[in-house]
């Protein structure tokens, strides 16, 4: 299947998906300069240096929060790989709940223990107020961290499946799948399609496999897509589409109309 990753010569493979991700990451940096560029000429040598004194700190931690994201992500390509759907199913809740708990805690922890983290720091003190304040706004948001690829099942906005009034998520996908309604997956096992395949009723029998869901492409679309083409594609069919939050959040922003 085109797109799929346990196939076909590794090299070629993890190029095509490593790439993009490097990509992104030398992209960061142009932002991080930029932040950098904008705090010296416009703020201030106080703002700079407080700016770059909690660099290390914020770093650390939210590494913390980035490595057991990743190490989740290796443990659920261990399940797909071995076709384990409920052990994969069983990890994405399990490390969903768990991240998201321990983000809470160190969000609280660092509100609670800030002047103490200051002092450990040796934090000078003309820099200090500035540095305090600094934290705090990066801090209100390091939930924001672990909730970037946090999902999301947007659709039409007349919800004909009615998924605003199911109690779960999985429920909500039932009513899709009973009732035949458009659904628009990215079938390029990436992470929110994995996430989409844990959904779906089980004797639906639908996974990554072309023939699994052969009998309902009346309703039920494998795109092999980006997820900012799948969105405008889902739009366009009047479907639903399971998208992760930033995603959905530019879509909007860029005059989306996804429910």
């Amino acid at each position: 299947m085109k797109g799929d990753l346990t196939k076909g010569p590794v090299m070629g493979s993890m190029l095509r998906f490593a790439v993009p991700m490097i990509l992104g990451n030398l992209l960061q940096q142009c932002y991080n300069v930029a932040d950098t560029l904008i705090v010296g000429r416009f703020l201030g040598a106080d703002a700079l240096a407080a700016v770059g004194s909690s660099f290390a700190l914020m770093t650390f931690l939210t590494s913390i929060l980035l490595g057991l994201c990743m190490g989740s992500g290796a443990c659920f390509s261990i399940r797909f790989g071995e076709g384990d759907e409920e052990g994969l199913k069983e990890g994405m809740w399990v490390s969903f709940v768990l991240i998201a708990g321990l983000a809470l805690a160190l969000t609280a922890a660092v509100y609670a223990l800030l002047e103490p983290i200051l002092t450990l720091l040796r934090v000078p003190p003309e820099v200090r107020p500035l540095m305090a304040q600094y934290l705090q706004v990066i801090f209100a948001g390091i939930l924001a961290t672990f909730l970037y690829n946090y999902f999301v099942l947007c659709g039409p906005a007349g919800d004909p499946a009615g998924v605003r009034d199911c109690a779960s998520v999985p429920e909500a996908f039932a009513a899709i799948a009973d009732g035949e309604y458009p659904f628009l997956s990215r079938g390029d096992l990436s992470g929110t399609h994995t996430m989409e395949l844990s959904l779906w009723p089980e004797e639906l029998g639908i996974t990554a496999q072309a023939e699994s869901f052969a009998q309902y492409t009346s309703w039920y679309t494998s795109a092999n897509a980006g997820m900012g083409a799948c969105l405008v594609m889902a739009e366009e069919l009047g479907g639903y589409i399971l998208t992760d939050k930033a995603t959905f959040l530019t879509f909007q922003a860029n005059g989306g109309i996804m429910g």
